[in-house]
Parts: C-alpha cells; sequence; structure tokens
C-alpha cells in the first residue's frame, strides 16, 4: 500500500474515532480512553517514516485490539 493511501486510511480512521467519541455522550470513561488511545496511536503512527508491511501489520493490529475493546464492552 503507497504511503499516501496509508495517510488518507488513517485519517479516515482517526476522523471516525473522534466523531464516535465527541458524538457519544453515554460513553463510559474507559470507553472515551480506549477510543482516545487509538487516536493517539494512529496519530504516532502517521509520523513513523519508513515502516515495512510486517511492522505496519503489528502496529495496526495494536490499534484494531483497542478499537474491538471497545465495541465489546
Amino acid at each position: 500500500m503507497s504511503r499516501l493511501k496509508r495517510q488518507q486510511s488513517i485519517n479516515g480512521l482517526i476522523l471516525s474515532l473522534e466523531t464516535i467519541t465527541k458524538s457519544q455522550c453515554s460513553l463510559s470513561e474507559n470507553d472515551v480512553n480506549l477510543l482516545n488511545e487509538a487516536i493517539a496511536k494512529l496519530n504516532g503512527l502517521k509520523t513513523k517514516k519508513g515502516l515495512t508491511d510486517k511492522h505496519y501489520q503489528i502496529e495496526i493490529s495494536d490499534i484494531v485490539e483497542l478499537i474491538l475493546k471497545f465495541s465489546i464492552s
């Protein structure tokens, strides 16, 4: 995947998570923390350069795990 497409995908996911965080007043503090942690990791991922596909997948799997924890709770 090209760097530009990765950036677009990351930006879209950040926007979606921020929308959920702001629009859902019934979220628990834990839910908000999980979403904010995922957003922070995505923002950090945007600044990393030279990641191989394997390293990128490892980073993304951590973020997906946070989102799943949010979805399950």
